[in-house]
């Protein structure tokens, strides 16, 4: 994307700076996994570097649970909030290094930035598809991924990577195509939800179902969306993205001294925050959205195709895979990685394995901490020194 010289001037060297996000249309029909059929889709993408004459250079960026196309860059310099959400991580001379890969980083189907969801119109009836938007799948988004590689004219990518529920697409890439991802990048998931994740998750849904202005998922007709009970949903999931440490550190101690104050009054700075993050939560994402991509969560297991083994889902991956998880991340503990670095051992794979030590629970991934970072820019200059090889 081209940029006037004064923007230029404004932008750090290790920026990819200002970008416009692009759209990509299907038009031929797109069968999920359910059987449902979407006529037609759209997906909203972004895309950081140049790619290549032979087209191997190309990376796969996959967003978690509210994430979206933006990942890097500004779309606007007058206002830093519209940072890409893993801006840290890619540009030139960052760990996911643009002068080395041309990054590809899109919204999912499903998605309430852009991409064909819920809110999009639904052809038969001229209305926002809503509630009648069809459920979707970590396959069906792997699935609709690689027709827009196809669009790109990418056979195949240097790496697939993702954090969280990112990590779990790169996981099913690399089973359901391995013919066309050399290298997965697996950060701070797991093969599959514990009992306790799920029910996260089902308290979460629940407080939306039960928001007095859902309307049973109708209410960009009403006109007026469910913001109580999609604010508290990402309360509740906030909290589970921290650690105890890490909150205490940053908040511990911090109360409303004023002994007058109301019962009902925001009583210390950790309350005002998850309340503010909330909020602002609920005004630029949707519900029904929410509900669709922590079901699609829920039902990740790519071993169930598999007789219940992850091994044997794991058997004909040739991709290379490097698997980060963090010590204080217990919504996916190092554990669940090591679950999935021992599969990929016992399936003949081959795989690198490292937990970082933080203080900052499951967002870690998201975050600049130096030996993360170390980790990421060596492999993935392993990729890039590959290349031409």
């Amino acid at each position: 994307m081209s940029q006037t010289s004064s923007q230029q001037d404004r932008v750090a060297s290790d920026s990819v700076g200002v970008v416009t996000p692009q759209y990509a249309e299907f038009d031929r029909p797109f069968t999920m996994e359910n059987g449902a059929i979407l006529p037609s889709f759209r997906l909203m993408y972004e895309t950081y570097g140049e790619l290549n004459p032979d087209r191997s250079n190309a990376v796969l960026i996959c967003h978690a649970l509210s994430g979206h196309h933006h990942a890097a860059g500004y779309h606007d310099l007058d206002d830093r909030r519209s940072l890409g959400w893993w801006d840290n991580c890619i540009g030139p001379g960052k760990p996911i290094d643009t002068n080395d890969f041309y990054v590809v980083a899109l919204n999912n189907i499903g998605g309430c930035h852009g991409s064909t969801g819920p809110t999009s119109n639904n052809p038969k009836i001229n209305e926002p598809y809503g509630a009648d938007f069809p459920q979707v799948t970590v396959g069906d988004w792997v699935n609709s991924q690689a027709r827009f590689a196809d669009y790109l004219g990418i056979d195949s990518f240097a790496a697939v990577i993702g954090g969280s529920l990112g990590g779990m697409q790169a996981m099913q890439w690399a089973i359901d195509y391995p013919e066309r991802v050399r290298n997965a990048l697996l950060i701070a998931c797991a093969p599959n939800l514990s009992a306790q994740n799920i029910a996260f998750n089902e308290i979460a849904r629940q407080a939306i179902l039960k928001d007095r202005n859902f309307n049973e998922g109708r209410y960009l007709a009403a006109a007026s969306k469910p913001m109580d009970g999609l604010g508290t949903a990402r309360m509740l999931g906030h909290v589970t993205y921290l650690s105890a440490d890490g909150m205490d550190l940053k908040f511990g101690g911090d109360t409303n001294s004023n002994e007058t104050a109301d019962y009902y009054d925001v009583v210390g700075e950790v309350t005002s925050y998850l309340q503010y993050n909330g909020q602002k939560f609920a005004g630029m994402f949707d519900a029904n959205t929410y509900l669709l991509m922590t079901h699609a969560l829920d039902k990740f297991d790519p071993a169930r195709s598999f007789d219940n083994d992850l091994v044997a889902a794991l058997k004909n991956a040739t991709a290379r895979f490097l698997v980060i998880s963090f010590s204080t991340d217990w919504r996916f503990a190092p554990e669940r990685s090591r679950e999935i670095v021992d599969a990929l051992i016992s399936a003949g794979c081959d795989v690198s394995y490292a937990d970082v030590e933080s203080l900052s629970g499951h967002d870690s991934f998201l975050l600049e901490i130096p030996r993360y970072h170390r980790i990421l820019t060596s492999y993935m200059k392993q990729i890039a020194e590959g290349l031409g090889a």
